[in-house]
């Protein structure tokens, strides 16, 4: 093993670029909850009725958005590694290819959605909102296929190191958002009220407006050119589709596998009283919130641990991985502080009920806690990412959360009589084992020059 030792000059060049590459990114993402914000409030301002098939729906439809962005992680790391090789007019016949692979994912979810009636059966959902949650997934559903080459779109957009487009269509999709639904919803300019089926339809209409803006967008920019882009057509090449299914499909599982832990976590604690739920949802929201940081961090670490692999840079791809996950616990060190300091000032912010403060404040204590496991268990899964290396991660995370995370959860929860606060010790578990587990497949891959095995398959190609 060969020493590394950081040279001043490269960390501060590798801390500007990602940090130049994550800011937009972490603008992107937090669009991103805001539109569920929009709706969720806007949902309120109608009625109860309203807003709880809304929730549901949109429940039911963050597993569409998750396992469309999980397939399509494959592209950032794909594009990157063919960027930093020097290989540009290669990218096109990949994004082609990822294109048919979004086109075929949004269709199967637009056929799942439309069909999610066995799910609503699994959740219970009551009688009276029934029929207003398949309204809005049938609105909503149209909008998959747009959701899915989207993210391809900004796949290639992020895998060129172009990261302030996605800020930008994500933001603009924010804006449109507002109005829309306020039309639909309440029924203005002569337009009946549509209620949840009108949220539906204002997101389905915003995120065809969004994916059309960003692929004109790519069409006229010179960033974009001299990648065989529009050169000519390219039919479904099924070996090229496998190759990035390859490494989609293990990040779909991971994504699916994280969301289905904080879903079960939630429908745990939904069985202990209000309280307790409410208390519950405020901790979340503000941890999911702050996500967002190492979220958009974890994107720019892919692309630069990409384009050192393509570089063949083995120092390059120490510096990418380390350093982004070095900027990912500071950052993490601002939010578990905020967390830890203010718990009961940031609980008051959503409710005045002293009994959800006392234990939402315990809670977000908690969150506090497992902002570093959850930090650089993200950043370190972003940096295998990067190698194009999904397999190993998917089974580390699915142990972690599942064989770990939720036993330790329920047994502390339900055997110790700890309640929601056990459930939450048992995320804590989870993200910690996760972390350790994922830093140290970085730590011996980036040493180990695995990556060099998945570039000579990339060159061969």
């Amino acid at each position: 093993m060969k020493p590394f030792r950081p040279e001043r000059a490269r960390l501060q060049h590798e801390v500007r670029a990602t940090v130049r590459l994550a800011l937009p990114l972490i603008a992107a993402q937090l669009a991103a909850i805001g539109s569920n914000v929009i709706d969720t409030v806007l949902a309120g301002h109608v009625n109860e009725h309203v807003l709880g098939a809304v929730a549901v729906g949109a429940n039911i439809w963050s597993l569409a958005i998750v396992s469309g962005i999980g397939m399509m992680m494959a592209v950032p790391p794909s594009v990157a590694q063919l960027d930093g090789a020097g290989r540009r007019p290669e990218v096109g016949a990949v994004f082609h290819q990822a294109l048919w692979m979004a086109l075929g994912m949004g269709v199967l979810l637009w056929f799942a959605v439309r069909h999610a009636e066995p799910l609503i059966d699994f959740i219970g959902v009551t009688p009276s909102l029934r029929h207003d949650v398949q309204r809005f997934l049938l609105a909503i559903s149209w909008g998959a296929p747009a959701l899915t080459c989207y993210f391809a779109l900004r796949g290639l957009s992020e895998g060129l190191s172009l990261t302030r487009p996605s800020m930008y269509f994500s933001l603009g999709g924010l804006v449109l958002l507002i109005p829309l639904g306020y039309v639909l919803m309440f029924g203005k300019l002569g337009i009946p009220p549509q209620g949840a089926h009108g949220c539906g339809v204002a997101t389905a209409i915003v995120l065809w407006l969004e994916m059309l803006a960003f692929g004109i967008y790519v069409a006229f920019r010179r960033n974009y050119r001299g990648l065989g882009l529009f050169e000519r057509f390219e039919w479904p090449d099924l070996r090229r589709i496998g190759q990035l299914l390859h490494i989609g499909l293990p990040m779909t599982v991971t994504l699916l596998a994280e969301a289905g832990l904080f879903v079960a976590t939630a429908l745990i604690i939904a069985t202990l009283g209000e309280s307790v739920i409410a208390s519950h949802q405020i901790a979340i929201n503000i941890a999911s919130f702050f996500f967002m940081i190492p979220l958009g961090l974890a994107m720019a670490i892919t692309v630069r641990v990409g384009n050192a692999v393509g570089r063949g840079d083995e120092q390059g791809v120490r510096y990418a991985g380390f350093c982004g996950i070095g900027l990912t616990l500071v950052t993490q060190l601002v939010s578990a502080g905020f967390m830890l300091g203010l718990p009961h000032f940031i609980a008051t912010l959503y409710t005045r009920d002293p009994k959800v403060i006392m234990l939402a404040a315990q809670l977000i204590m908690l969150a506090g806690v497992f902002q570093f496991s959850d930090g650089i268990q993200v950043a370190a899964n972003g940096a295998l990412r990067g190698l194009k290396d999904t397999r190993v991660p998917m089974a580390i995370t699915l142990f972690a959360y599942w064989v770990v995370g939720m036993p330790v959860g329920w047994w502390l929860a339900f055997h110790h009589g700890m309640g929601a606060r056990g459930m939450w010790i048992g995320l804590i578990a989870g993200l910690s084992v996760a972390a350790v587990m994922l830093f140290t497949r970085f730590w011996r891959s980036a040493w180990k020059q695995r990556w060099r095995r998945h570039l000579s398959i990339t060159a061969a190609a």
